[in-house]
């Protein structure tokens, strides 16, 4: 994330009111990105068909449908997306920038390949009563949020930050006009949309890695070497993934809690509604995430590793330690914060705006516990943050792996529990783990020094 960090460096340098708000605002948008934009783009697709798309069922199996190839290829790129970014961040330390665009075209060629092998046999063993259209669909839609996930890892390295936001908002609206003029076609015409919106979208961060980063060689697949990435990595990321839908996924196939939607695509209409609304919720945890992590974090981060390779006092070190621990414990306060506040603005709203949407208030409930459980995740996403600018590959591993089991076994047990305790096993699964989180950052801060100097063979 480093040129994001740089960029909103110099927007806050201007020490104004406005560039406050204007940091934040990039960084919501950015931080939040594909994920708050596609349920965003999911839901105004659907109320901008709801007059002219009958039966209203096919506008319920468009929004089962993406809702399900996210999901999958955030789970299937998961392997790839944090031990491929770590690749690139190494190269670039070498300072072999021609690497980088082979390697994300070899990247996204392997994505491509595996995603487009598994989706046509999801499409063939589980749609046989559908058409070959919207087979033809749902594959091309999978294979182009995969390659759109292992892309956007290049945004963090891009300092035209404006561009960026318009190439989101682009893509996005896109997706939104095409499915709306396309809508007559029934379902396959929003799905026709929404892949017509994703495809902007990826030729446009291509064509950005295709000018910031030329390369004499066109593809290589250097990374997939043995040694060039680190398993800690690749796993962490599959878990992170999982671990986000694993709770979506058991409501989606419990016989209490679900509907068979499109094939094999089943749905929760009791839980999806809350969870998506939930989600919108958290653009000012990741907005505070990415300004405070990015910036006064990463500050005195490197002023201390630069003081430890450049020969600093002990006395300098000392204290760029105590300043990055100081950074580091209040970037996460003001998230929690932040988030704090945006939780307390929905359970005062939340009311108001079912009935203006015309929601049942039977949803308030489970809203208010999702709400939580979404802050909880932002706050998560911060220390794993801190982990890995630590190097701590272990431990990252160990809580999202912990992060999996807990949210299956525990939303396998709400849903025993009847309907009021839906949503707290994604909930009370990130509770556990951001205290387990906050427990080991506390301690490896109070011995940062020494595994600094002593360790670093064994990390």
């Amino acid at each position: 994330m480093a040129g994001i960090g740089f960029e909103i460096r110099k927007i806050l340098r201007h020490d104004s009111y406005l560039s406050v708000f204007t940091a934040y605002a990039y960084a919501g948008i950015i931080s939040s990105g594909p994920w708050i934009l596609s349920i965003v783009g999911i839901l105004i697709i659907g109320l901008l068909s709801l007059s002219s798309v009958f039966p209203h069922l096919l506008i319920t199996q468009f929004q089962v449908t993406v809702t399900h190839l996210i999901a999958m290829s955030l789970i299937l790129t998961g392997f790839l997306q944090l031990g491929f970014t770590r690749y690139i961040a190494d190269r670039l330390y070498e300072k072999q920038d021609n690497r980088v665009l082979p390697s994300l075209l070899g990247a996204i060629l392997m994505t491509t390949l595996v995603s487009g092998i598994l989706s046509t046999l999801l499409a063939l063993s589980g749609f046989s009563q559908q058409s070959l259209m919207y087979r033809i669909l749902l594959v091309s839609n999978f294979v182009v949020l995969c390659d759109i996930w292992i892309a956007t890892i290049f945004l963090s390295g891009m300092k035209n930050y404006k561009t960026i936001v318009a190439m989101f908002a682009l893509g996005y609206s896109t997706a939104v006009l095409t499915a709306f003029l396309l809508r007559h076609f029934g379902l396959n015409g929003l799905l026709a949309g929404v892949l017509t919106g994703h495809f902007v979208l990826l030729t446009g961060i291509l064509g950005f890695v295709f000018y910031f980063y030329p390369s004499n060689h066109f593809i290589e697949f250097d990374f997939i070497k043995k040694r060039r990435m680190y398993p800690a990595l690749i796993w962490t990321g599959f878990f992170f993934n999982l671990g986000v839908w694993i709770d979506k996924y058991v409501f989606w196939y419990a016989p209490s809690t679900s509907q068979s939607i499109i094939g094999v695509f089943h749905g929760s209409l009791i839980y999806d509604l809350p969870i998506f609304l939930a989600y919108l919720s958290i653009i000012p945890g990741m907005a505070a995430f990415l300004v405070r992590m990015e910036t006064d974090f990463v500050e005195y981060y490197q002023k201390f590793y630069n003081a430890i390779r450049n020969g600093g006092t002990l006395q300098q070190i000392e204290e760029l330690r105590d300043e990055m621990v100081s950074t580091a414990k209040q970037g996460i306060f003001e998230i929690i914060k932040i988030q704090a506040i945006a939780v307390l603005i929905t359970f005062v709203a939340a009311p108001a705006f079912l009935r203006w949407a015309g929601i049942s208030e039977y949803y308030t409930s489970l809203l208010y516990i999702d709400v939580v459980a979404s802050g909880l995740q932002v706050v998560f996403l911060g220390i794993l943050n801190i982990l890995f600018y630590l190097d701590e590959r272990k431990i990252s591993l160990s809580l999202t792996g912990l992060f999996v089991l807990l949210n299956l076994l525990l939303s396998l047990v709400s849903i025993r529990l009847g309907a009021d305790w839906y949503g707290y096993g994604f909930a009370v699964s990130l509770l556990i783990v951001v205290a387990t989180g906050l427990y080991w950052l506390d301690k490896k801060f109070s011995i940062l020094e020494y595994e600094t100097f002593m360790l670093q063979e064994e990390k």
